[in-house]
């Protein structure tokens, strides 16, 4: 993302909250460029997420992440990143100043946005146990760095959209 300034957005939260989703709606809405870290990073890299953390490990897709969150926060649109991302101190450290959207859902709307397929490395064994166990260690991260939330669950993400512009506009 080219251009000076904050973004409009970062949003944050787990697998299957609509980051993606809500964040390209988002952007056209307001009419600015949308950057999905985990997008970026796979451009960057030239590989997939997947084959990043057989190849190289977590260690090293987390090491992209941060350079990936450092060059979105640059531009004037509206940024989403990774579910882990916020849990990195760099990229908390990253997000001070910005406003930061935590798009929160239940088990039951993540599991069937995403399916809870082999495509997300940490998802890979268990998900429905592992989406739990991960959401009860990352909720309290997410909501500190958090200006404001919307439930997205059992919603179209038009509504969210809606909802999310609103309370952008009230801060």
């Amino acid at each position: 993302m080219s251009g000076s300034g904050a973004p409009i957005a970062v949003l944050i939260g787990p697998p299957g909250a609509g980051k993606s989703t809500v964040g390209r709606l988002l952007a056209d809405a307001r009419g600015v460029a949308f950057v999905d870290t985990d997008q970026l990073v796979q451009q960057r890299s030239g590989r997939s997420i997947s084959d990043i953390f057989v190849e190289e490990g977590e260690a090293a897709f987390r090491t992209l992440e941060v350079e990936a969150t450092r060059e979105a926060l640059h531009g004037n649109g509206v940024v989403a990143l990774g579910g882990g991302a916020p849990m990195q101190a760099a990229i908390a450290e990253l997000l001070a100043g910005h406003r930061v959207v935590f798009l929160d859902v239940t088990i039951a709307d993540a599991a069937g946005r995403i399916g809870f397929d082999g495509s997300r490395p940490l998802l890979a064994v268990n998900p429905r146990a592992t989406w739990t166990r991960m959401m009860k260690e990352r909720r309290p991260t997410y909501e500190s760095l958090a200006s404001v939330r919307v439930d997205t669950g059992g919603r179209t993400p038009q509504q969210v959209v809606q909802e999310l512009d609103e309370q952008l506009e009230q801060q």
